[in-house]
């Protein structure tokens, strides 16, 4: 299995529009990730406990620089690609697992308009987000019942309930899925959360990936105008173009990051844990040293089993992010073929990251012990935060996608990440 070549020509730096153009470089971006995620890591697992909104948090983001990452630098955005804002994602979840998953969804959902709407439109919402420095939540993902869109003499109205994993509670901007009460046709659609037709409710109340901001929100007869519906989410494979289904391997390829940010985190702390606790002295409150000892040799195995599955899923992962930016930098002369190879790496990369998540997060508890179960500590949170996220992207079907398309030929089916 190969991956997609990157096209040389029209998608060079210089030949870009001025509005595209890169902004500091992804050096830059990276140092700012790593300022912000130790910022945010000292005091994690108490903000985790304390299970509040994430407002303090999400202005971090925004005083960094980081919720305008991937807008285009004529705009006054990061002008960043889509590697550097996978880094950036994996460097922040490995710090807070939970403000990684709303920073994903960010840039995700963000990124959206750019790719459904029409260009003056979608020129006109980027522009506002990266000037008001907006944060983004909701979601794309098909749901049972449905959000309504329902033409009135006055326009447009959006009514209905959903419930959402991401962002919802620190929203500046809601990017939702509709159906045109007419057609059934679904629709991408931005809501301003501030409108008093808007009812949000923090009653998500997860074990895990506490401060992701997820919730319900009831839409009452919403005004929704024709510029806020940016595009038509409808899936029929004899149109849908290999470029416009490609916002499904880059939107799930987030969900990979925020995995291996997991796995690396939990095995960094259960090593400094480790290390400080030699074997000469004693973590406060207990009696004895556990089998997690630096000098073990079970120990020792299984801090090697888990970084050779870690290090396995980071090197497929990477193949995936290098097929999926050569994906977009082909644009419309990706083919279906090359598509479908793209969305089989992206779906083997999710499931070795999530085996190294959740191996990682539950093993590390063993290795270091009883000492474990402190709330004080906080490693239980590694693994309530893995599991949360991989119970909402469960990895059954992508491994389905991977045999049917190794045995069968078939082309995965276009899947929105939720």
């Amino acid at each position: 299995m190969g991956v997609v070549p990157a096209s040389s020509g029209p998608t060079r730096e210089s030949d870009r529009p001025e509005s595209e153009r890169t902004g500091p470089g992804r050096a830059y971006w990276l140092r700012v990730a790593r300022e912000t995620a130790d910022n945010l890591a000292p005091d994690a697992a108490a903000r985790e406990q304390a299970g509040k909104a994430p407002i303090d948090e999400v202005s971090r983001l925004r005083e960094a620089g980081l919720l305008t990452l991937l807008q285009p630098a004529g705009f006054g955005g990061g002008g960043a690609d889509w590697p550097t804002a996978y880094a950036v994602v994996r460097e922040i979840a490995a710090a807070d697992g939970a403000i990684g998953q709303l920073l994903g969804c960010h840039y995700f959902l963000a990124w959206t308009a750019r790719h459904y709407g029409e260009p003056a439109p979608a020129a006109q919402v980027e522009r506002q987000s990266t000037a008001e420095r907006w944060c983004w939540g909701g979601g794309l993902a098909r749901q049972e019942h449905p959000l309504t869109l329902t033409r009135t003499r006055g326009g447009r109205v959006l009514n209905g309930r959903q419930n959402y994993a991401t962002g919802v509670l620190v929203a500046d901007r809601l990017a939702v899925r509709a159906v045109r009460a007419e057609t059934g046709e679904p629709l991408a659609v931005v809501v301003d959360p501030a409108h008093g037709g808007v009812g949000i409710d923090g009653d998500a109340d997860t074990f895990g990936q506490r401060l992701a901001a997820g919730g319900s929100v009831e839409f009452d007869a919403v005004p929704v105008a024709a510029d806020d519906v940016l595009g038509s989410l409808a899936v029929d494979e004899d149109l849908l173009s290999p470029r416009a289904a490609l916002v499904s391997p880059v939107g799930r390829l987030l969900s990979v990051q925020l995995r291996l940010g997991m796995a690396e985190a939990v095995l960094a702390e259960a090593r400094e844990y480790s290390r400080a606790y030699n074997g000469t002295s004693h973590a406060p409150g207990h009696s004895g040293w556990p089998a997690g000892s630096p000098q073990d040799p079970q120990a020792l195995a299984v801090y090697g089993e888990l970084t050779v599955l870690t290090r396995s899923a980071s090197a497929l992962a990477d193949q995936a992010l290098e097929a999926v930016h050569g994906g977009l930098a082909r644009g419309e002369d990706l083919t279906h073929d090359e598509y479908a190879e793209t969305s089989v790496l992206v779906a083997m990369a999710e499931a070795a990251a999530s085996r190294a998540a959740q191996e990682s997060t539950a093993r590390a508890l063993d290795i270091i012990g009883t000492r474990s179960a402190s709330s004080r500590l906080g490693f239980d949170r590694f693994w309530r935060n893995a599991r949360t996220h991989t119970l909402y992207e469960p990895v059954t079907p992508r491994l389905r996608d991977v045999g049917d398309y190794f045995l069968n030929g078939a082309h995965p089916p276009f899947v929105l990440p939720v």
